[in-house]
């Protein structure tokens, strides 16, 4: 893979699109059929699957950009775009169908940077969540769509609030030094979600994604976890408390990376609100309890923000050209952001790859673990850290690294087998001395806390 460059701040290097997809909402039929185009027009470079249905049987399809479509590679980042969640919020949906025929109309052309993406990244997008919502919202159409119409899944459930609450744990758990990283879930966690909740989970526990953002509307601002307030003594969900993560600053960073390539979302005065930057902690802005965003954060290794990016939940057509031209830029701007940190492999002393190792980093209490090739992907700021892996059966190893601004520092770690050897047997009394070999047996380590096997 080549190394990866990062654009200037600034120089667009996006080419004109010739307009193959039309500035039209699109109904879950020609939603289907604009995808299965972009598939067959970018054929080496795309894949269409999806990872279940809705409540009412619509397939919940997920278009993929890789140069080896279906196959992760070693050291090559997931990253994940999921639009149309409440299914009102109708603009991410015609942002992503138009950001799939940009990518393979820019390929095609030749585009360097785009080009460049692609070979570099595994990009997976997800235009709709929610189906069965957007049907609804779409028969009353932009003019008289109700705020709500159209919001919860075909069971009236939200989405968004559908998730297994693992803030609560781990803010209890905080209390008492315990996990804030892939938290277990409930036992009856299935029980209590939706379908569409259920095959989102099972996804986000197939792919070892990096970096995510998820599409909203009614409002315009980059929105970063915690969603869920701490403070637990307010029973008011608009209780404004700010809940940082332990990433808080990278978080800020990638939100600011989206808000200042947006067209306006930057300037901070939208919809009537006010948001320096254009972005805000979740919490800070109103609690949230059992949204995707925390989920992802708490449960892989996944670093996911949310995008509200409309004052209008279902804008007319004629302002779907507008709109698109403002987030063109940001869209691709954010998938780079998967580019930074650190990056490896993690092995034993025969280069068997290390599943599942724990990637710690000092000063930031939140791990992320290695994935089935033993490769890890820990996003960081510019700066010096100190980086220790474990592994159950291992001894630990620590590094010292520096994180630059552009391409991430490959950090590779190797393992040595955790082996102690049994002590001789005794002899007992009335027989003959054992002189067999001394036996060796690996002794696992104990589990390190919060990691998920």
């Amino acid at each position: 893979m080549a190394r990866w460059l990062r654009p200037r701040a600034g120089a667009l290097l996006l080419l004109e699109v010739a307009a193959a997809l039309s500035f039209l909402h699109h109904r879950y039929e020609e939603m289907v059929q604009a995808l299965f185009r972009v598939q067959s027009q970018c054929p080496y470079v795309t894949r269409i699957y999806s990872i279940g249905r809705s409540v009412e049987g619509r397939h919940l399809y997920v278009l993929e950009f890789s140069d080896y479509p279906g196959i992760h590679e070693p050291l090559e980042p997931e990253f994940k775009y999921v639009g149309n969640m409440h299914g009102n919020e109708v603009l991410g949906r015609e942002l992503l169908l138009q950001l799939s025929e940009f990518l393979c109309e820019e390929y095609r052309r030749g585009n360097e940077r785009i080009t460049r993406l692609i070979h570099d990244t595994r990009i997976h997008i997800m235009p709709s969540m929610n189906p069965d919502g957007y049907e609804v919202a779409a028969k009353q159409g932009p003019d008289s769509n109700g705020y709500l119409t159209g919001r919860n899944n075909a069971n009236g459930v939200d989405l968004n609030r559908n998730f297994p609450d693992l803030n609560t744990f781990m803010y209890y758990s905080g209390e008492i030094s315990g996990p804030n990283h892939h938290i277990p879930l409930p036992d009856n966690w299935k029980s209590q979600v939706e379908p569409e909740t259920l095959a989102v989970i099972q996804w986000i526990s197939s792919y070892n994604f990096v970096l995510s953002a998820n599409l909203h509307g009614g409002a315009v601002v980059a929105n970063y976890p915690y969603d869920k307030s701490q403070d637990q003594r307010f029973r008011s969900h608009r209780r404004t408390v700010n809940t940082p993560t332990p990433d808080d600053k990278l978080f800020q960073k990638l939100a600011k990376t989206y808000s200042y390539a947006h067209g306006w979302m930057h300037r901070g005065w939208n919809c009537g609100d006010y948001f320096a930057d254009g972005i805000t902690n979740g919490a800070s802005w109103y609690s949230l309890s059992k949204g995707m965003q925390d989920f992802n954060y708490l449960y892989t290794n996944c670093f996911e923000i949310t995008l509200e990016l409309s004052c209008n939940k279902f804008p007319p057509e004629e302002d779907l050209e507008r709109q698109w031209m403002a987030n063109r830029e940001a869209l691709v701007a954010f998938i780079e952001e998967v580019h930074q940190g650190i990056k490896g492999m993690v092995s034993d002393e025969n280069n068997n790859a290390i599943a599942g190792a724990v990637i710690s980093v000092q000063g930031i209490s939140h791990d992320i673990t290695s994935g089935d090739m033993g490769d890890y992907f820990r996003l960081l700021l510019p700066g010096t850290y100190t980086v220790t892996v474990s592994a159950e059966g291992y001894h630990p190893q620590t590094v010292t690294t520096t994180v630059g601004p552009a391409a991430p520092s490959l950090v590779h770690f190797q393992l040595k087998h955790d082996v102690v050897r049994k002590p001789p047997e005794r002899k007992a009394s009335g027989t003959r001395t054992n002189n067999k070999a001394l036996q060796k047996k690996v002794v696992p380590r104990a589990t390190r806390r919060g990691t998920r096997r």
